[in-house]
């Protein structure tokens, strides 16, 4: 039987992908806290746990009639980035793939009332919220597997690609870690304004509220109080959090939801990213386990949640 070891939201903001004097140049001489963390998260979790494959829940992959899992043997190439070309440019990645556990996921879509396809396609392009991680967290043999988040899905939509991706490690004997790859709240500073605030200080999120709504939502993660963060997500979405925080939905759907009490651990500092809100936590396996995920015998038709209230069909920008 299958298990998730461990799981994190995660931040892969472009400038983790700067060299150090850059970034002291963009942060009033400091370095940012979000790079050291991510090099402790390598020692502590990426080079010491025992695991088979990461999966990457990807908020810069967005697709529209379904989920969508990477099934490819390996991915390798040079990546540069179409947003920001100037800051992420001829990447080198090479990661082995895992077609077994992809295919597996998507066989759960059907009784976890979703669609999710897994992709072999080579030519499958890759975000550079699965590259930027890949290049501090990777290790030589281990497996990476990302799944997009979905345009036209709402909170449930996502809940429920957790609960299959849940369902589908337990049914493998893969141990396996989950990333949350994404911010929290997520409205930039408008072009002739954001050079003005690419400093980390959160006195920089877009809105003093935005910033209110992050750190009560990263107090809530300290707690373990997984059921507050859901409970309270039609609020949130008021606040923009990136692809309508479908990358924690997602995690969250395959650890136990409301049920989930793992407690966060900080690998970094809150900060803010041209008006963005960013933040490392990583939460531990419990004791005794994870909460198993939500049984789902219904239709792909079926809502158990109201629907995201901004939610209004139109696509969303990651």
């Amino acid at each position: 039987m299958g298990d998730i070891v461990g799981a994190g939201l995660i931040a892969h903001l472009p400038t983790i992908m700067l060299p150090e004097d850059t970034r002291r140049k963009l942060n009033d001489g400091h370095d940012t806290t979000l790079v050291a963390g991510l090099e402790r998260l390598r020692r502590e979790i990426f080079e010491r746990v025992d695991y088979d494959t990461v999966v990457l829940l990807d908020s810069h992959w967005t697709t529209t009639v379904e989920f969508v899992v990477t099934a490819q043997e390996r991915r390798a190439g040079l990546f540069t980035s179409e947003e920001l070309p100037r800051g992420m440019s001829r990447i080198p990645y090479d990661f082995l793939g895992d077609p077994e556990l992809a295919h597996t996921i998507a066989a759960r879509a059907d009784q976890h009332g979703t669609w999710i396809t897994a992709i072999e396609d080579p030519y499958l392009p890759i975000g550079y919220a699965t590259v930027n991680l890949w290049k501090y967290l990777g290790v030589e043999g281990k497996q990476w597997v990302s799944i997009g988040v979905c345009q036209t899905g709402d909170t449930e939509d996502h809940l429920r690609l957790g609960r299959a991706l849940g369902d589908a490690v337990a049914g493998t004997d893969r141990k396996v870690l989950l990333i949350a790859s994404g911010a929290l709240s997520h409205t930039f500073w408008p072009l002739r304004e954001i050079r003005d605030h690419e400093a980390s200080d959160p006195k920089h999120i877009f809105t003093p509220e935005a910033r209110e709504a992050d750190l009560e939502r990263i107090a809530w993660f300290l707690q373990g109080r997984h059921d507050r963060v859901l409970e309270t997500m039609p609020e949130f979405l008021k606040h923009k959090p990136e692809a309508r925080f479908g990358h924690y939905l997602m995690l969250a759907g395959a650890l136990g939801e409301e049920r989930l009490t793992a407690r966060g651990r900080l690998f970094s500092e809150y900060e803010n990213s041209g008006g963005t809100g960013q933040i490392h936590l990583w939460f531990d396996r419990p004791a005794n386990g994870w909460t198993t995920p939500r049984s789902c015998n219904v239709t792909r038709h079926d809502i158990h949640h109201p629907v995201d209230p901004d939610h209004d069909g139109e696509p969303f920008h990651a």
